[in-house]
């Protein structure tokens, strides 16, 4: 096909005849790069696990394991940048003078990546005219481990990395009084953030426990989407 053919294919794939659509494009590998309704994310679910089946339920051994410690989950990690924080035992309910067998060690395994909008293949005028909604959605593991073990801090750069025109974070209490053990949806939508955007910076950090074994908390199905619709400011 032409160009114009190509441009003209894509205009008709993501209806968007309202958003300027330059010459100067290569259509041919902006269309098959499909950059408007797929997953900008890399390596979105690195435990193996879908959203679409339920939490397998933890494996615990028939005699505790007693170490060592361990901090991490098991997994493929390819196209973040990972991160552990070991958080300091919690002491403050313990009596004075009382006896400690053994104390849970928590730490946050944190996954960050960021995602090149244009390098994805969007363009100037769909980011800065038309801006498409960019939508957010994460799972993680819903569990009685502790009442706060999710964290999500996502933002839209400029070019220059370091501007944030638009950001959003979420840090849910968890409900300990009822065994749930399924997967809790988060999701956010971007729109009408004005010109400028040209990067998503995406962080969510789990929070794990060790205790003689080790019991993490589960994710999967993270994704950054831009949207060939754009909601009005």
């Amino acid at each position: 096909m032409s160009a114009a053919e190509w441009k003209k294919r894509c205009e008709a794939e993501w209806s968007l005849q309202v958003c300027p659509m330059p010459d100067s494009l290569d259509w041919k590998v902006v269309c098959e790069a499909k950059p408007l309704g797929r997953n900008l994310l890399k390596n979105p679910a690195p435990l193996g696990l879908s959203k679409d089946t339920p939490p397998p339920e933890p494996k615990l051994s028939e005699v505790p394991t007693h170490g060592p410690p361990r901090f991490q989950p098991d997994g493929d990690f390819s196209g973040w940048i990972t991160s552990t924080e070991v958080l300091p035992y919690d002491t403050s309910g313990i009596p004075a003078g009382a006896a400690i067998c053994a104390l849970p060690q928590y730490s946050w395994f944190s996954m960050e990546q960021v995602v090149d909008l244009k390098a994805e293949g969007l363009w100037d005028e769909l980011l800065d005219d038309f801006q498409p909604e960019i939508v957010i959605q994460d799972w993680y593991e819903e569990r009685q481990l502790h009442q706060s073990i999710y964290q999500l801090h996502v933002k839209l750069l400029g070019a220059d990395k370091s501007t944030v025109i638009s950001e959003h974070t979420v840090n849910p209490t968890e409900d300990l009084s009822t065994y749930s053990h399924t997967w809790k949806e988060v999701s956010h939508v971007f729109s009408g953030y004005g010109p400028g955007v040209r990067y998503v910076y995406f962080l969510h950090r789990l929070k794990n426990k060790f205790m003689m074994e080790f019991y993490p908390t589960l994710f999967t199905g993270s994704a950054v989407i831009a949207k060939p619709t754009k909601t009005s400011s």
